[in-house]
């Protein structure tokens, strides 16, 4: 048995390897754990204290330059798959200090001047911080293939620098995790659906997300070429169902965890005398 409700490691079994078929991902499931909602909710806020307690000691071991790790978590999916509430839930629960956040969105005239990897390099985190990519540079492997954006040998070219990329940004000290939440057209449907329904979520509502829906296959197989091409033991891709947004919350958060724990950051040593400064402070 796992930690609480989890029967395997969640980086392990959602780790996208060889022979991995996104077709077989279930987005439904909740594979790994055997909890049900409330078990996660539970879970997930639980264990948010410790979660906080690893981010708060990997962000004070650098700023004293006793560390020079960090984490880079990045979330791609279809519209409604929940990224943002990966953000607000999970990597919302930790001091926010110790955060940068970067939502990629169509290229600037600026950007498109430059290779396409030049925006992503100026958002990387800084040690003893945990980076968040809202979309990323995949966005060019992804809608650039789909909507024929550029051309299959510039297309092929990005895979072989992304891999080179990445292998620079890890063995620079930053773990990375790529996480593609996985939802089903009709969860979609229904997400985009309640978004047209009610008043406060309109502004939410991308008519353009429709005209995505009608290339979903186009999407799925574009996704499957990424996970063959681009995961890599340096930068593994972990594919986790999102129709239940309380699993790929808490599967998000384990994943965060596992990372931490294997940084393993440790409070730094005061470089003042702790006994004297109590001395002066109690005679103030």
């Amino acid at each position: 048995m796992g930690k609480r409700g989890w029967t395997d490691e969640a980086s392990e079994i959602l780790c996208v390897g060889e022979g991995f078929r996104l077709s077989d991902v279930d987005p439904d499931g909740h594979p790994g754990y055997d909890g049900e909602k409330n078990n996660g909710e539970d879970d997930l806020a639980e264990g948010m204290e410790a979660l906080s307690e690893l981010q708060e000691r990997l962000y004070a071991a650098s700023r004293t330059g006793t560390a020079t790790d960090s984490i880079l978590l990045v979330l791609q999916a279809m519209d409604t798959a929940g990224k943002g509430g990966i953000v607000r839930h999970v990597v919302g629960g930790v001091d926010p200090q110790g955060v940068s956040l970067a939502a990629f969105k169509v290229p600037t005239k600026e950007e498109r001047e430059h290779d396409f990897l030049w925006r992503i390099e100026k958002h990387l985190p800084d040690p003893g911080f945990i980076g968040v990519f809202d979309r990323s540079h995949y966005e060019d492997v992804l809608v650039g293939k789909v909507r024929e954006l550029a051309s299959a040998d510039e297309i092929e070219r990005r895979y072989g620098a992304i891999n080179e990329f990445e292998a620079q940004v890890a063995a620079s000290g930053t773990r990375i995790i790529k996480v593609m939440l996985h939802i089903s057209p009709d969860e979609q449907k229904e997400r985009l659906r309640e978004r047209l329904d009610r008043p406060d979520k309109h502004w939410k509502y991308n008519p353009g997300d429709v005209d995505e829906r009608m290339l979903w296959d186009d999407y799925m197989a574009a996704y499957q070429t990424v996970f063959e091409r681009t995961s890599t033991e340096a930068a593994p891709w972990y594919a986790v169902p999102a129709n239940r947004k309380w699993y790929a919350r808490l599967a998000v958060y384990e994943l965060l965890l596992a990372a931490l724990e294997d940084i393993d950051p440790q409070w730094p040593e005061a470089d003042f005398d702790v006994e004297v400064e109590k001395e002066r402070l109690a005679a103030s």
